[in-house]
């Protein structure tokens, strides 16, 4: 088969698709399950004023405030843009070991990297003005302890989106993409290492039991968000739109303002303010991948069993 026909097979199959399919579902299962623990991370990289207490303390104290609603607060935006999120990362990765791996032989940690940071690139530029939204929409109505942030006042998704094109421009729409562009180093390590160890486990056709999925998808994670956390912040900052950057625009300015926010952080706070959330961070990160891929494997199985193509789903 030519260079062509491979590419075309890779990027327009089943296979792809049920990944894709099953990557969204699945993340979309462990965000709702542990979508509490985003709610004190988030909280605690925004508000530079609220204490860095443990997470359950956080989650009693915003319960307490604002309602246990308020622990689910922006859950629809959030799932909405982790299913396309997740979509566009689970098809473009898919394609991309499908073209790599079968024009050029067997699939490698130094390829999974490189399949790793374009699905990553990809999944930043389609996606960010999702991530803007559901921000602040999920900070909505929250009570800061930091009194220079103010409330906003959107009535969903839609009216978001609106509001902040009329009146801070649609390039606002992708605050933060430098960082997350960065930070596509996350989920390329993430998946290089969990492929990697499923590579290894499942040698001479073993059978991977779900909780190794569980444990290898847990540990995975937890290195790609150690690794990147201090980035992650400053990502969290720039969507949330209130941060008030002395640079111009364009390339250079949006790297002078995330140096400006981590030297300001590690000024404010020193260097460890910059890990300020990183607790709940990892608790919710970490349990939701492990799930996430959990599902994901189950459906993805499933399906090719019931299509007939269990064969597929061995890398």
């Amino acid at each position: 088969m030519s260079d062509n026909g491979v590419s075309a097979v890779g990027l327009l199959s089943y296979e792809t698709l049920v990944h894709a399919v099953a990557g969204a579902m699945g993340s979309m299962t462990a965000m709702t399950v542990f979508f509490p623990l985003d709610t004190a991370r988030i909280r605690l990289q925004v508000d530079e004023n609220r204490k860095s207490k443990s997470t359950p303390v956080i989650l009693a104290e915003i319960a307490k405030e604002e309602g246990i609603m308020a622990l689910y607060r922006g859950w629809f935006p959030v799932i909405s843009s982790l299913c396309c999120s997740n979509f566009v990362y689970f098809y473009t990765f898919n394609s991309l070991k499908r073209i790599m791996v079968t024009s050029k032989g067997q699939s490698r940690p130094a390829k999974d990297l490189v399949m790793g940071f374009i699905a990553g690139a990809v999944n930043v530029l389609l996606t960010t003005p999702m991530w803007v939204v559901n921000t602040r929409l999920k900070l909505q109505g929250a009570k800061f302890r930091n009194e220079d942030l103010h409330q906003t006042h959107y009535k969903g998704i839609f009216d978001a989106f609106s509001q902040i094109i009329a009146n801070e421009g649609v390039g606002t729409l992708w605050n933060g993409t430098l960082p997350s562009l960065v930070l596509v180093f996350n989920p390329a390590v993430q998946f290089m290492f969990y492929e990697g160890m499923k590579r290894r486990l499942g040698r001479g056709g073993r059978r991977i039991s779900s909780l190794k999925i569980f444990f290898i998808g847990a540990i995975a994670k937890a290195i790609a968000t150690s690794a990147t956390y201090p980035l992650q912040t400053v990502q969290a900052i720039l969507r949330f739109g209130q941060y008030k950057s002395q640079e111009n625009g364009g390339f250079l300015g949006s790297v002078r303002s995330v140096l400006s926010l981590l030297m300001d952080r590690i000024k404010r706070n020193g260097v460890l303010g910059l890990y300020k959330g990183l607790e709940a961070k990892l608790l919710q990160t970490v349990l939701t991948a492990a799930l996430m891929f959990v599902v994901y494997e189950k459906i993805a199985a499933a399906t090719f069993k019931l299509m007939g193509l269990s064969k597929k789903l061995k890398h």
